[in-house]
């Protein structure tokens, strides 16, 4: 099973960039999927997850309003757009399957882990 994340970079403050996260070795379809991120030296938190069909949501306070999540099942493919990117969302993303179908809203409901992606934000 692996969860690949992709489309980190270095933009400058005010940009936008895309994360897509592929799974293969097994389907997440009936699994609800999050977005985390670590900074250096600080802990892995919850930046945003989506429910199994897409009807549910959920964003950390800290991303409200400049983040959108979204998946393609038929793809086994989640997404994750950020805009009005900030230095302080200066992270490696990583991308998650929960246990059950609703959105993840935490470390603790997760099953499976990615590799994440960098992603840097210069001012």
């Amino acid at each position: 099973v692996q969860l690949q994340a992709s489309g980190g970079g270095s933009v400058q403050a005010g940009g936008s960039l895309r994360l897509s996260c592929a799974a293969s070795g097994r389907t997440f379809w009936n699994n609800g999927m999050g977005w985390f991120r670590q900074a250096p030296g600080k802990e892995r938190v919850i930046v945003a997850s989506i429910s199994w069909n897409g009807g549910n949501t959920y964003f950390a306070d800290s991303v409200k309003g400049r983040v959108t999540i979204s998946r393609d099942n038929g793809k086994n493919t989640v997404y994750l757009g950020l805009d009005s990117l900030k230095p302080e969302d200066t992270a490696v993303y990583y991308c998650a399957a929960g246990r059950g179908g609703r959105a993840p809203t935490g470390a603790g409901l997760i099953n499976y882990w990615g590799k994440g992606t960098q992603v840097t934000v210069s001012s």
